[in-house]
């Protein structure tokens, strides 16, 4: 990528504070940002009283994944994705698995340049049929997004949106305007945990499910990193199941993903595989109809199944899939529609 691309984009979801700083109406930390200063992000940034995206046009680098790397099992499984992200979050999660790029800087890394244009046209080189938003919260580059996925649209690509779902009531129409899918990570089930450990709130995070469920078409999977005696007791468990159920339905897939040691929790073990498949147990006898492990070997719990003939429709290893035999969204055995876009 060789373009040149403004080094301050104008941002949008802002207004002048009483105290003459801008408020940031982005996400709801809401922050107050004054004269030459940037938000909690880093890259939302008040030059002379108007805000500025520093991360506008400036990704941290590009990757082609499996989409089930995402992770995403119900959307154009087998596909690669073009990925990538920018500097900075509007999270503190002391557990942060990619730290060094959401905690830096923008000018701390090795940002490229690229236009919007530009990341299309690369995801049509690579022929990949969609976009990934993602490594840090794509939630703080809205208007790249907004800019990426309207274009990636108009030329037949999808866009994905990788997300911990902490977003303004109002930004959120504007940023997904053009999303096709999103996994949106569940950090935890207690409030204690998203204040304490993410630096953020559990109640704007279930409301962006909620709004993704009834207010939008984007396809949405849910994954929850299971950390060793700080969310994974059979009650949060059960409580966040139950919630899933009530309000999103039994058709989201769940993924439970398995914790290592890194950023500021290095003093946590490693995830057990059997916590994995407690979880995951939980989830299908509450009634979950899709649910997955992640981040260990375990080809069972990383396998659709129809739910209602039970037999194996895609398998996988890892983030390969090893046979589909989708009939389009159907079991091949019954019939049965399965949920998701294939």
């Amino acid at each position: 990528m060789n373009s040149k691309v403004e080094k301050y984009h104008p941002a949008q979801w802002w207004e002048t504070a009483d105290n003459g700083k801008i408020l940031c109406t982005l996400c709801p930390r809401y922050c107050t940002i004054g004269e030459g200063q940037a938000g909690f992000c880093y890259i939302r940034q008040n030059i002379e009283g108007k805000l500025y995206s520093t991360g506008y046009g400036r990704p941290t680098g590009f990757a082609v994944d499996p989409i089930e790397k995402k992770p995403l099992n119900h959307f154009l499984p087998g596909t690669g994705i073009l990925s990538f992200g920018t500097a900075g979050c509007n999270l503190g999660c002391k557990f942060c698995q990619n730290w060094s790029i959401s905690k830096s800087k923008i000018d701390s890394v090795n940002s490229l340049s690229a236009s919007p244009e530009e990341v299309v046209t690369l995801a049509k080189k690579y022929g990949v049929p969609s976009i990934a938003f993602t490594y840090n919260d794509p939630v703080i580059f809205g208007e790249y997004v907004i800019d990426i996925s309207e274009i990636a649209r108009e030329k037949k690509i999808k866009t994905v949106m990788v997300t911990a779902g902490y977003i303004d009531k109002n930004a959120r129409k504007d940023v997904y305007k053009f999303i096709d899918a999103a996994n949106v990570d569940l950090k935890a089930f207690s409030e204690n945990f998203y204040h304490k450990i993410t630096f953020s709130h559990l109640s704007d995070v279930l409301d962006t499910l909620v709004w993704l469920k009834n207010e939008t078409d984007v396809w949405f999977e849910i994954t929850n990193l299971l950390i060793p005696d700080e969310n994974d007791s059979h009650d949060e468990l059960k409580n966040m199941c139950g919630w899933i159920l009530e309000n999103l339905g039994d058709e989201v897939p769940l993924h439970f993903t398995a914790f290592h040691p890194d950023f500021k929790m290095k003093n946590k073990s490693n995830t057990p595989a059997a916590t994995l498949t407690r979880a995951r147990g939980i989830a299908l006898e509450l009634g979950i109809k899709y649910c997955y492990v992640g981040n260990v070997h375990d080809p069972e719990g990383q396998t659709t199944s129809c739910p209602d003939c039970k037999k194996p429709v895609i398998k996988r290893d890892w983030h390969s899939v090893l046979s589909n035999k989708m009939t389009g969204n159907r079991c091949p055995y019954c019939t049965s529609q399965i949920a998701g876009i294939f």
